[in-house]
């Protein structure tokens, strides 16, 4: 599915904010370093994880990096990088440098471990347009909705030809969450009262209309809720989470079931082995590479399937913005916010419910032209608005009207 049209950079009018980026743990923050040079805005990494310093070697490297770059936002994503006890947010407010934090993962399960964040008035952005409004609810008062992008820089349709094991009519790549959730499990130290009932709790979290377990549980298992009031806030954090990755488990293990009669490849860690073990009929393969094999990879399969974490009930994860960037073909499950971002059934394949996939996802083998002409006018759409340099203009606009 060879294509010739290449991504046009879009322009930032305006003043141009100077952006000091902190750390690169993060995958996306190469994508934002990217959009930031084509746009030819003024920035600085700060790689704060690779460095293992005690607090007074941290404000020392702080105040030398502020003092010379002179950056008019500090941006960070998922608040990495910012510590716990609120030393950084001190650091900024001192200097009125603000700290703007772009959160890809659920925001609730990651500020709730920071002291004092709000009360420093950080600027957040969040990929959950769901969640804009629980932030402001906690204290934070400048919270914006971003969805995430692609990079057609690098996912493209001018793919290299992948080995034959990777070749397949229908695939699948991501995480079976086994570990994530056992890893959780152990950490939350649940008493036995929240432990008993955990998957009937992760089951019905997954077809429940809340959008976060806290506000499942305090309709469904208000005792709970108090069971966990009662535990160190780490613990009780700790088991929120497991019970979102349990959800999601369930429910990807619950999707992939539907497509078995197609024969499908199967990416993502050794926890699949584990939970369809006993399932005959597809192929596995060990995780990927995002940068250097995932691109290629998704022009390799007529059919690129996604179901999403329950950590994010409305909003669209990577898979979405990243296989029609590469002119290749995705049938994803319906979240309430891709209808603001592609046009579903004409740039987007989309099922409703897990029953609509086996019919679907025949449907579509047996329709090359459709799954192309869907592909196409997807990637059409990503590069004019769902690039990540939209994003960053979006960011730094917003930013710039709102305190600069």
């Amino acid at each position: 599915m060879k294509q010739t049209d290449s991504p046009r950079i879009p322009e930032l009018s305006g003043k141009k904010p100077r952006v000091l980026l902190l750390t690169s743990q993060y995958f996306i923050m190469g994508e934002i370093e990217a959009a930031l040079k084509r746009l030819d805005v003024e920035h600085q990494l700060l790689d704060l994880a690779a460095k293992e310093m005690d607090l007074d070697e941290f404000v020392r490297l702080m105040t030398v990096t502020l003092n010379a770059f002179k950056p008019d936002i500090v941006l960070t994503v998922n608040h990495l990088g910012v510590d716990h006890e609120g030393v950084l947010m001190s650091i900024l407010n001192q200097v009125k440098v603000p700290l703007v934090s772009w959160f890809v993962d659920n925001p609730h399960l990651i500020l709730d471990l920071y002291n004092n964040t709000n009360s420093e008035r950080p600027i957040l952005f969040t990929w959950d347009a769901d969640t804009v409004e629980s932030l402001k609810a906690e204290g934070y008062e400048s919270v914006f909705h971003l969805p995430l992008g692609a990079d057609p820089h690098r996912f493209s349709p001018e793919g290299n030809e992948v080995p034959q094991d990777l070749q397949a009519r229908v695939s699948f790549v991501g995480n079976s969450m086994k570990t994530k959730t056992e890893l959780r499990f152990d950490a939350a130290q649940p008493t036995f009262t929240m432990m008993e009932s955990g998957f009937e709790m992760a089951e019905g979290f997954m077809e429940a209309p809340e959008r976060t377990v806290r506000e499942y549980l305090k309709r469904e298992w208000p005792h709970i809720i108090k069971e966990m009031a009662r535990q160190p806030r780490m613990r009780a954090l700790a088991f929120e989470t497991y019970l979102t990755w349990l959800a999601t488990c369930l429910y990807r293990r619950d999707c992939l079931l539907r497509i078995m009669p197609f024969k499908p490849l199967i990416v993502g860690d050794d926890g699949w082995n584990d939970i369809l073990g006993r399932v005959k009929g597809w192929r596995y393969h060990p995780e990927l590479s995002y940068y250097d094999d995932l691109p290629d990879f998704y022009l390799a399969s007529d059919i690129n399937f996604n179901c999403t974490s329950k950590q994010m009930k409305g909003a669209c994860n990577q898979r979405v913005f990243d296989v029609p960037s590469c002119g290749a073909f995705l049938l994803t499950d319906h979240r309430d916010q891709i209808e603001k971002l592609f046009e579903p059934g004409k740039e987007m394949a989309v099922y409703n419910s897990m029953d609509e996939i086996p019919g679907m996802v025949e449907r579509f083998l047996a329709d090359p032209a459709e799954r192309k002409r869907i592909a196409e006018a997807g990637r059409k759409r990503v590069l004019a608005e769902h690039t990540y340099d939209h994003r960053m203009i979006s960011l730094l606009t917003t930013v710039r009207d709102t305190v600069l």
